[in-house]
C-alpha cells in the first residue's frame, strides 16, 4: 500500500514555503495551507507568532510543532479523503494525493474515477479503489495528467488572472 510520508514529501516540495500572492485566491499560504480556506488550521497561531520573531519566514521551517500540523492537516484533510492508504501503487497515489491537494479532494477523485472507469461521484470508495488498483499504472498516470491538463486550461479560460500559474501547474500535472 502506499506510504502517506513519501507522498508528503512530494508534496511540499510543489506546495514551497510561505507565500503571500495577492493574486492566489487563497491569499496567504504556508506550505500549501491556505490561511482563506483553512482559517481554523492551528499552524496559522504558529505561524503569526514566528512573524514577529527573526528570520521570518525561514523560521517556519524549523518549527516542529508546525510541521506537525501541516503533517496532520494534510493526511486528515486529503490523503484519508482519497483513500491512500487503500491504493496500492505509490505512483499513482501520489499522482491523486498531489491533485487533491492542488484542486480539491472531490475533483481529483472525480478525475481519478475517470481515468477508471468508475462512476466519477467525486468519492473514492471500494469499488474505484479496485479499479484503481487494476489499472495499468502508465496509462492511469498519463491520462490522469491529461484531464489536469484540462482541468487548469478551464480554470485560466474562466480566470486569465491565473495563466501565471499554468504552466506551473503543468509541470506539477507532469510529475516534475
Amino acid at each position: 500500500m502506499a506510504d502517506f510520508k513519501k507522498a508528503l514529501e512530494g508534496v511540499l516540495k510543489a506546495e514551497g514555503g510561505y507565500v503571500n500572492d495577492p493574486d492566489d485566491t487563497g491569499g496567504e499560504t504556508y506550505k500549501g495551507v491556505s490561511r482563506r480556506f483553512n482559517s481554523k488550521w492551528q499552524g496559522w497561531v504558529l505561524v503569526d507568532l514566528l512573524k514577529q520573531k527573526a528570520n521570518f519566514p525561514a523560521n517556519l521551517d524549523y518549527n516542529d510543532e508546525l510541521q506537525k500540523h501541516v503533517a496532520d492537516l494534510y493526511e486528515q484533510n486529503y490523503w484519508d479523503r482519497v483513500s491512500g492508504d487503500d491504493i496500492a501503487n505509490q505512483e499513482i497515489a501520489e499522482s491523486i494525493f498531489d491533485f487533491a491537494v492542488n484542486a480539491g479532494v472531490k475533483t481529483s477523485s472525480r478525475l481519478a474515477q475517470t481515468c477508471v472507469e468508475a462512476k466519477a461521484d467525486g468519492v473514492i470508495g471500494a469499488n474505484t479503489i479496485i479499479k484503481i488498483n487494476n489499472a495499468n499504472t502508465d496509462l492511469f498516470i498519463a491520462t490522469f495528467a491529461l484531464l489536469k491538463i484540462s482541468r487548469y486550461i478551464a480554470i485560466c479560460e474562466g480566470k486569465p488572472v491565473n495563466r501565471k500559474y499554468f504552466f506551473g501547474w503543468v509541470r506539477r500535472a507532469m510529475g516534475g
